[in-house]
């Protein structure tokens, strides 16, 4: 009898080992590299933010033994650094530009220096992009003075990314008649004779630009020269960014302009090993992930590195050290 309750007592045992070894036995949340649940946050579910995240969940999870995702609908930047370093989340997309703000506590994160979050991968760019009516007699930045511009919503990144270009241009807000709107109502208050002009962040072609081009005559404005030099220094998040011709309806020629990057972060509290294999798979999945979702078609490892101002995980850099880009 004592034989038999031995042999039953060691076979759970056994049993246990193997239920904690499938589990991955870490401590850190759930997350390691043995079987790992990444709970991803992402954007709206109409937003490119959430469709690209889904994707590249998919494809890691096909790429990674062991490793799966849970995609979430955020309230995107701003929401997701603070998911991130609550450890509410393990990796979220964000703007460049907004994660240096938090990490530094500057702009939208005033005074309130935010840590817990690393540096992943750059991924695609979010076109910095003025538009204006056909017929504003609108040339360049500088021709905004005294005019009805739309900055984006209060308190976004759009906001800041608007101050940063008017004040390379020698231009502030109060020399611009200001509205703060979204990009969809941005676009119809061009289109009805509202405002002059409105910027937007965001990938290009941008839906919203692309309607309003199709119902009523646009340019999109130069951001280049001596003042795209002048941001860039002051604010290095930002890259230069060439829109090609014929992106919207009556755009016949390139125009340059800048942009930030949509860029994963992580949580610091993510093992090396995992952070460096989801790295990895990222930029050798980049066919499927494409296939999936046109942004893939901008993963670059050398552009995922640049511009990035804060510190990347110990396992992205292990990878982009590996390859030759940091």
């Amino acid at each position: 009898m004592k034989k038999k309750i031995s042999l039953l007592l060691a076979g759970i045992l056994v049993l246990s080992m193997f239920m904690m070894t499938a589990c991955g036995g870490s401590d850190d949340g759930g997350a390691d590299t043995q079987s790992s649940k990444i709970r991803m946050a992402t954007g709206g579910t109409s937003g490119t933010y959430y469709a690209f995240g889904g994707v590249v969940g998919t494809e890691l999870s096909n790429a990674v033994e062991g490793l799966s995702f849970d995609v979430q609908s955020t309230g995107a930047s701003l929401a997701n650094i603070r998911l991130v370093a609550g450890e509410e989340v393990d990796m979220a997309i964000v703007q460049n530009d907004v994660m240096d703000y938090a990490y530094n506590g500057t702009n939208l994160f005033d005074g309130e220096a935010v840590k817990g979050f690393s540096s992943m991968a750059a991924c695609y760019a979010e076109v910095c992009q003025l538009v204006v009516s056909a017929d504003s007699g609108i040339n360049s930045v500088a021709d905004l003075a005294g005019k009805r511009v739309s900055i984006g919503d209060a308190g976004s990144g759009v906001e800041f990314n608007a101050r940063q270009i008017l004040e390379a241009y020698g231009l502030t807000t109060d020399d611009i008649t200001v509205q703060n709107l979204g990009f969809g109502d941005s676009a119809d208050a061009v289109k009805d004779g509202k405002i002059d002009a409105f910027f937007c962040t965001a990938g290009a072609p941008t839906t919203a630009v692309m309607e309003l081009s199709t119902t009523k005559g646009i340019k999109v404005i130069e951001i280049a020269g001596a003042e795209a030099d002048k941001l860039m220094e002051a604010y290095p998040f930002y890259t230069s960014y060439v829109i090609p011709a014929n992106t919207y309806s009556g755009q016949a020629e390139d125009v340059t302009t800048v942009a930030v990057k949509a860029t994963f972060i992580v949580r610091d509290g993510l093992s090396e090993d995992l952070v460096y294999n989801m790295t990895k798979a990222l930029f050798e999945s980049k066919d499927a992930i494409t296939a999936g979702h046109a942004k893939g078609a901008e993963l670059d490892t050398t552009y995922a590195v640049e511009g990035i101002s804060v510190p990347f995980h110990p396992g992205a850099e292990k990878y982009f050290k590996e390859i030759g880009v940091l």
